[in-house]
């Protein structure tokens, strides 16, 4: 299960403002603290700052990896900014992700020269044209058609992580279950393809947010779930992460759980 850190985002208002104010000691300070809680891998959006976003882009990513060795998630809707997260990513430290593309004729012409030029990974949002589908079915043609895309441009299966979409749980009682079989779906059909959710979108609008979310990823996990853009400082949530991996049979000898067990990070502490 791979955890992607999700608090370097610009749209959160501490952050932006950490951006905007070239705060390096803030920035730095919250990059260690999600790797220190578990995290493997950072998302980093800059475009809700203001100024010139690939100079953003540029300065964030450099900031965050002068403080800590794991890859980035390069997180932008826009081609420029991505390239330039690209061109200064410390790949030492693994290959960068970026997010990402979707079945959008216009986008996928923006970003795939740039992901031929880097072999990066990507995550692939399953909308289009339409916007975001409310079956299965549609959800996973666009995967498919994805999938052939960014495999005919050299992108090997086990680099694509196929977003299924979490929509507020709040505007449908339905949308849970649409991720969760969503899921299911891309990981019979491709077992290699990864699958990734941003986690946090399931519980907006609700009442005491990290529950749902905990328990909502659990239940994505047994669904065949690769990775999540989680708070990694949620204490919580990264103990009940170790107990599902070994439900799931994908901890040996439940070796990674009594790490954690050693170093004091199995709490139900919130």
């Amino acid at each position: 299960m791979l955890i992607i850190g999700e608090k370097l985002n610009s749209t959160r208002k501490k952050v932006r403002e950490m951006i905007e104010n070239r705060d390096q000691k803030a920035v730095q300070d919250l990059a260690r603290k999600q790797v220190e809680a578990g995290a493997e891998m950072l998302d980093v959006n800059a475009s809700a700052a203001e100024g010139n976003r690939e100079e953003n882009m540029e300065w964030l990513v450099r900031t965050v990896q002068e403080a800590v060795d794991v890859p980035l998630c390069i997180d932008s809707p826009h081609a420029g900014e991505i390239e330039r997260g690209l061109v200064v990513h410390n790949w030492a430290t693994g290959k960068a992700l970026i997010n990402s593309i979707t079945g959008e004729k216009e986008k996928i012409a923006r970003l795939l020269p740039t992901i031929k030029k880097y072999k990066c990974a990507v995550i692939a949002l399953t909308m289009d044209e339409r916007g975001i589908p409310d079956k299965v079915s549609i959800r996973l043609e666009i995967a498919h058609k994805l999938i052939g895309i960014l495999t005919d441009s050299g992108v090997p299966l086990s680099e694509i992580y196929l977003d299924p979409l979490v929509v507020p749980i709040a505007t449908s009682d339905k949308n849970g279950l649409l991720t969760m079989e969503t899921i299911t779906g891309i990981k019979e059909a491709y077992p290699e393809v990864k699958t990734v959710i941003g986690l946090s979108n399931i519980s907006y609008g609700l009442p005491e947010r990290k529950l749902v979310n905990q328990v909502f990823l659990i239940l994505t996990m047994g669904c065949g779930l690769d990775a999540a853009i989680i708070d990694s400082t949620d204490k919580r949530m990264m103990a009940m992460i170790k107990a599902a991996q070994i439900l799931l049979g994908k901890d040996n000898f439940c070796c990674e759980y009594l790490k954690a067990y050693r170093e004091g990070k199995l709490t139900l502490d919130k």
